[in-house]
């Protein structure tokens, strides 16, 4: 792809791409670590084909981040390179489908400014690259179909290959494609050994973490199993879950995807197009039958944007700047809600006055003081601080066979990130990939634990004691006002009780 032709014909293009990049570093650093991505920090320092609940990249990526120390800032630098570099893909995407140069900024403005994608790419998680890998993976194969640049599939292989490495969420929409490109004439491109090639290249690339996922009895799915048997995620009816992907997409901003679900089917020069809807409409039929989140379906719009931006670039311009200023306005008023602008005490009353506070998509998200991401940014170095204390306080002889064991990986997360200044040893969890990592040799005389059930656990501790506890005001409420208690003499060694231990959810 050369993207010199869009700096030479679209100069505003790079300018909103720069303006993107820009803004994502200026607030990155402003609160701490999501719990996710401690858990990707340890999860990198461990390396391995795969992992419980992901594939390996992106831990891979957060580790390399934190090499000379804790660094919240160069942890979401690979975040704002992604969402920098969507907004010249995208622009390219609507220029390969015969848009002019309105319709490449409108493109780039739609996608800068959703506040969902915002999201996505303002920390640093397994979806963080969804975006830009389902939109290059959308273009090439459009490429492929409109210019007959047959030899482009192989790299369309390449990048669905990278993007299940990093989540396996594109097979989503590696599925919905597939089907749009067998319903239309564009179906000769599987005749093409490309085509086929280019598969083998993706499952090639792909194959580590299959296996991994394999030789450990497929974590994975036993994860998103529970999920769906508990019906842990709030996905709703199918009418409800759009009404909410129009919100999240920017309301405003609407008509331009709408408009790039229906223009291929009655513009003729989109005709190409048609199955990128036809791949949209079935990636969210199966995320919604498999009570997938929202979010899950936000790095199909991208493509759509593209679509419905040469669509109405034929407006009038005395229509499409005041609308674009409209939605670029709409995106600046709720802001604080997916970039730390505000500090959280002036979020939660940001978030109460203007009721703009997200509706929880999971269990885990009900209840959150400000939004479950920023609640799940804070505290955490607290907690490490009151472990270290307890850890510290401990007689010599306890200190060297204590084992701080942890009731989730977040909390565990943070020990093995923040603990590392204090000394502290590696923390347990029994939950996802930190179940793997077993007691790590500890025999469970001495257990320092973190969240722990109290009363359940008197029972099984020849002396229980509880020590300290660690919350705050806008932490998550499971994190908040919670107990850290010593446990000596525990009855069934940990090695012996460790299965008990395991939680994939």
């Amino acid at each position: 792809m050369k993207f010199s032709s869009i700096i030479r014909r679209d100069p505003g293009v790079w300018a909103i791409a720069v303006l993107t990049g820009l803004l994502h570093l200026a607030f990155n650093g402003r609160y701490d670590i999501f719990r996710n991505e401690l858990y990707y920090i340890v999860c990198g320092r461990h390396p391995a084909f795969g992992y419980a609940d992901q594939p390996p990249l992106v831990p891979l990526i957060a580790a390399a981040t934190q090499v000379f120390g804790v660094n919240v800032w160069l942890l979401r630098l690979p975040a704002a390179l992604a969402a920098a570099a969507l907004v010249p893909i995208t622009a390219r995407f609507a220029r390969l489908l015969g848009g002019g140069g309105s319709a490449c900024v409108i493109a780039a403005l739609s996608v800068s400014i959703s506040p969902a994608l915002i999201a996505l790419t303002q920390i640093l998680t397994t979806a963080t690259f969804e975006p830009l890998a389902w939109t290059v993976f959308a273009f090439l194969i459009a490429q492929a179909a409109v210019k007959h640049e047959r030899r482009v599939l192989l790299w369309a292989g390449a990048v669905a290959g990278i993007a299940l490495q990093a989540k396996y969420g594109i097979a989503f929409w590696i599925a919905g494609l597939g089907i749009g490109v067998l319903l239309f004439p564009g179906r000769a491109l599987l005749a093409s050994r490309y085509c086929w090639l280019g598969m083998a290249l993706a499952a090639v690339i792909a194959a580590p973490s299959l296996v991994w996922q394999e030789w450990h009895g497929w974590p994975f799915l036993q994860v998103m199993k529970f999920h769906t048997d508990h019906h842990t995620n709030f996905t709703g009816t199918p009418i409800h879950y759009e009404i909410g992907q129009v919100f999240a997409m920017n309301l405003v901003l609407a008509p331009v995807w709408i408009a790039g679900l229906i223009a291929p089917f009655v513009v003729r020069d989109l005709r190409a197009a048609r199955f990128i809807p036809v791949g949209y409409c079935i990636a969210a039929a199966l995320i919604i039958a498999g009570s997938g989140k929202d979010y899950y379906l936000f790095p199909a719009y991208p493509a759509l944007f593209a679509i419905g931006a040469v669509a109405i670039a034929r407006v009038s311009r005395w229509v499409i700047v005041p609308w674009m200023s409209l939605a670029t306005a709409n995106t600046a008023f709720i802001a604080p809600v997916v970039f730390p602008i505000l500090s959280p005490p002036a979020l939660a009353a940001f978030l109460d006055k203007t009721h703009l506070r997200p509706k929880p998509d999971e269990i885990a998200a009900v209840g959150a003081p400000l939004t479950q991401v920023f609640s799940d940014e804070l505290g955490w170095r607290d907690l490490e601080k009151a472990v270290a204390r307890v850890y510290q306080s401990l007689p010599p002889e306890d200190r060297s066979r204590a084992a701080i064991v942890t009731s989730n990986y977040g909390e565990a997360a943070a020990i093995d990130v923040y603990g590392r200044a204090d000394n502290l040893p590696p923390a347990l969890s029994g939950q996802d990939q930190y179940y793997f990592w077993g007691p790590r040799g500890y025999d469970g005389a001495v257990v320092i634990h973190i969240n722990g059930d109290v009363d359940r656990w008197r029972r099984n501790c020849a002396s229980l004691e509880v020590v300290a506890s660690f919350g705050g005001p806008f932490v998550m409420p499971y994190e908040n006002a919670r107990p850290i208690f010593v446990c000596r003499g525990i009855r069934v060694g940990l090695k012996e009780a460790w299965p008990y231990f395991k939680r994939f959810f």
